[in-house]
């Protein structure tokens, strides 16, 4: 489950996550889904209206359509006729109309930036934004200077840095991210063919380091992290000894420090290393990075997984997990793989392509991203976590976190829900935790109960988590919240009726 924008493309069923300020999924009618959407545009119907021509769009022009049934919008200078979509999109008529006979790319990045639109909409591509271009000045009416007589103020400069040292026999690159980091880091290492990939993920930022080097080094990186200090040294080995000139060639994009939306996602060639069953329908893959890749996806983020299904590209996003729940009483360095809880829709477009890949096979997976932040927790005494189904994914990992370097928490409780006990997913792990850290209790509530659960039974109401939530007078509570988008926005009303502020308030909608 994830804390990121709404899919633009989904599957009805998908195990997408959104930030609270993301838009709902509606309810689609039957024959609408993805795979619909894929048969339906590659039908050969001309879905433009302009019998295949492209043509060059003023704004003018643009701005005619703006209809329900007449909707054309604005992409990156290209314009798409989106009105055959309406009924297909996840979102609903209104989140497209937002966008109806104006540039939409605003809009468009500040939920599904990542999302392959090109691939998705190429039928219903109308043409290019025809070019502005701008009349001169007059000489006869100069353009005003800026006032001379006040100084510009001095500005703090936050962007990172690098620097570099080596030894015959290796080299190092050291960055200052100017900022204390997490001790899991907050960077992506990618080194292949002698080019070496370096970015940097301060925040909402991303800084970016690309080089061809200037002479062969091992395949092998390391990276170690000072967190205290905000370093991050990455190590190589060279191929042969002796001393550099410089540390190599400016490649694109090379030290620029970007909002990370504004930077195109980038995948690694990523393998299936094992598939494990953890219920009826929900399985554990494991996947690896690419030799040369040091990848870590931090506490709250999550990646998007990439497929090639029927010509068109799809994408979905997960949010990673330990390997084990067991271990996160114990103090062990993170797993280099990335370990990945997939539920099965049998009318998911790419869980269904997951499961049907076997060991070795290959698949698209980018690096972290995601808005969730841990500073709201730093002094809070108490956590609640509740959850619903495939909504315990992005819980698991912060329970880690919480037992391991928060302190300050005095207890952590999670609240799962599911409809049967054979949905369950990691009951025995979680109990086990229970019993082994004091500060961590969970508790089981099924909406479908066979006779024999003893446990609590329903759906989140108002009663139930009055009795989960106890909040003594000295208490600094935050709560997280992820399931369907109905749960949450019931659980989230219910939590702000009980007097619950949006700082202490974080959902991971679906």
């Amino acid at each position: 489950m994830l804390n990121i924008p709404t899919q633009s493309f989904p599957a009805p069923s998908s195990q997408q996550r959104v930030s609270q300020s993301g838009r709902n999924k509606v309810a689609l009618k039957p024959g609408h889904s993805l795979m619909d959407w894929i048969r339906f545009s590659k039908s050969g119907k001309d879905l433009t209206g302009l019998r295949g021509r492209l043509i060059e769009v003023t704004e003018e022009e643009l701005q005619k359509h703006n209809k329900r049934d007449d909707c054309w919008t604005c992409i990156r200078g290209m314009v798409y006729n989106v009105t055959p979509y309406m009924d297909y999109h996840p979102g609903g008529e209104e989140e497209l109309m937002k966008a109806a006979g104006i540039d939409g790319t605003d809009l468009f990045d500040q939920v599904h930036r990542w999302v392959n639109y090109e691939s998705m909409l190429k039928e219903c591509l109308v043409g290019r934004m025809a070019t502005v271009i701008k009349a001169a000045v007059s000489p006869s009416q100069p353009a005003l200077a800026p006032p001379t007589s006040l100084a510009p103020p001095t500005v703090k400069d936050s962007r990172p840095r690098y620097d570099w040292f080596q030894t015959d026999g290796s080299v190092h690159l050291v960055v200052y991210a100017k900022r204390k980091i997490p001790t899991s880091g907050f960077c992506v290492v990618n080194l292949v063919d002698g080019v070496l990939r370096l970015e940097v993920l301060p925040g909402k930022m991303s800084y970016m380091i690309h080089l061809r080097l200037a002479g062969e080094v091992e395949e092998a990186v390391t990276v170690h992290n000072a967190h205290s200090v905000g370093k991050i040294q990455v190590s190589m080995c060279k191929q042969v000894k002796g001393k550099w000139t410089s540390l190599g060639q400016s490649l694109e994009a090379h030290n620029t420090f970007l909002l990370k939306k504004d930077r195109a996602v980038y995948y690694h060639d990523c393998v299936l290393v094992s598939k494990t069953q953890m219920n009826h329908n929900t399985f554990m893959f494991r996947l690896q990075f690419p030799r040369g890749t040091v990848a870590y996806v931090p506490v709250g983020k999550h990646v998007y997984l990439k497929a090639q299904i029927q010509d068109t590209e799809v994408v979905r996003p997960y949010t990673p997990v330990d390997e084990s729940l067991a271990e996160a009483a114990q103090q062990s360095p993170p797993e280099s793989d990335l370990f990945l809880i997939i539920k099965i829709y049998p009318d998911g477009v790419l869980s269904s392509h997951l499961n049907s890949l076997n060991t070795g096979d290959h698949i698209s997976v980018s690096g972290p991203e995601g808005s969730f932040s841990l500073r709201p927790l730093r002094d809070v005494t108490h956590l609640y976590l509740i959850a619903a189904g495939t909504g315990l994914t992005p819980m698991a990992r912060l329970i880690r976190l919480a037992i391991l370097e928060m302190e300050t928490i005095r207890g952590i409780k999670l609240l799962f829900f599911n409809r049967q006990e054979k949905d369950i997913l990691w009951r025995c792990e979680l109990d086990k935790l229970a019993a082994a850290v004091q500060r961590f209790q969970v508790e089981y509530v099924l909406s479908e109960p066979g006779e024999s659960w003893d446990g609590r039974r329903g759906r989140v109401d108002e009663t139930l988590l009055r009795d989960f939530i106890q909040r003594p007078e000295d208490a600094r509570c935050h709560v997280c919240v992820c399931g369907p988008t109905a749960f949450n926005d019931v659980a989230m009303g219910l939590l702000r009726q009980q007097g619950f502020s949006e700082e202490q308030l974080y959902a991971f909608q679906g």
